[in-house]
Parts: C-alpha cells; sequence; structure tokens
C-alpha cells in the first residue's frame, strides 16, 4: 500500500465551546479517511486539551489557528494563538500533563503573534493483512486423495 506523504488540514477558527466539539470531529473525520481510525481518540483528546486551553485563557471567541499534519509516519497537531502567555504543565494530570500522556512528544513555541503549542504521535499507515493460503482440514485432504475414502 503507498501512503501518500504529506496529508495536511489547517484551520483558523475563533474558539468557542461549541466550536471545539466541532473542530474535533473535522479532525477526526481526516484521520478516519486517512485510515488513522486507531489515533482518533487520543488525537481528539490532546486536541480538546489545546483548545479548551485557548478557551479558558485566551478568551472566549479568540482567534486561533490549527493545523494537523501526516506524513505516513506522524501526525502533528498544533494550535497557535495570540497571547504571548506560555502553558505551564500543572501536576494535577489536566492540561498539559493529558497531551504528554496521550502524544509521543509535545512542546511550545513563542512565535512573534504569540505561541504555538503542538504534539506528534508515531502513526504509520495501516498495512492490509495479505491472504493466507488455504489449507483444508485433516478429513478434507483425505477424501481429496481418495474421493472413495471419504464414503466409507
Amino acid at each position: 500500500m503507498t501512503v501518500p506523504l504529506d496529508r495536511h488540514y489547517s484551520v483558523e477558527p475563533q474558539v468557542s465551546a461549541e466550536r471545539i466539539s466541532q473542530l474535533r470531529r473535522i479532525v477526526a473525520a481526516h484521520l478516519r479517511h486517512w485510515s488513522l481510525d486507531l489515533h482518533v481518540r487520543p488525537v481528539c483528546r490532546a486536541l480538546d486539551e489545546l483548545l479548551t486551553n485557548v478557551h479558558r485563557h485566551v478568551g472566549d471567541d479568540s482567534d486561533c489557528a490549527l493545523e494537523l499534519r501526516w506524513t505516513g509516519r506522524r501526525v502533528t497537531v498544533s494550535v497557535a494563538d495570540n497571547s504571548a502567555r506560555m502553558p505551564r504543565l500543572l501536576p494535577a494530570g489536566g492540561g498539559l500533563s493529558r497531551v504528554m500522556a496521550l502524544s509521543d512528544s509535545w512542546g511550545t513555541c513563542r512565535t512573534p503573534e504569540g505561541k504555538v503549542v503542538w504534539f506528534t504521535r508515531y502513526a504509520e499507515a495501516p498495512r492490509p493483512a495479505g491472504l493466507l493460503p488455504y489449507t483444508p482440514p485433516p478429513g478434507v485432504r483425505a477424501a481429496r486423495r481418495n474421493p472413495l475414502a471419504a464414503l466409507v
């Protein structure tokens, strides 16, 4: 199976509580279209954390940029916003701690406009299982070798 490299989706939404669930469904649809069904739940849960952080800490109806990219080996999700306030890793287990648990790597980066928070997951394309050679059951083999043996 040949994997088209560098699949990409990006959008610049205003983040609201309703829009977060809509964006989660859009990202899930892209992952399913790319045959990455096993990654839908963890990617969408981590994305939900990033978007909720924008909504909660930057403000209601804040502008952001969401980017989803799959290279054939890794899925990368990034969310950029216009706040210079950098996120913190809290020991309580939510927020970025959840993103860290659901991803292979994550990070933050300042930009001239604010910041970007991103995470990656190792995600190779599923390989189709080839058909196994047919091996008839033992009784069927004997009947094929000697058709009269099945009648006895």
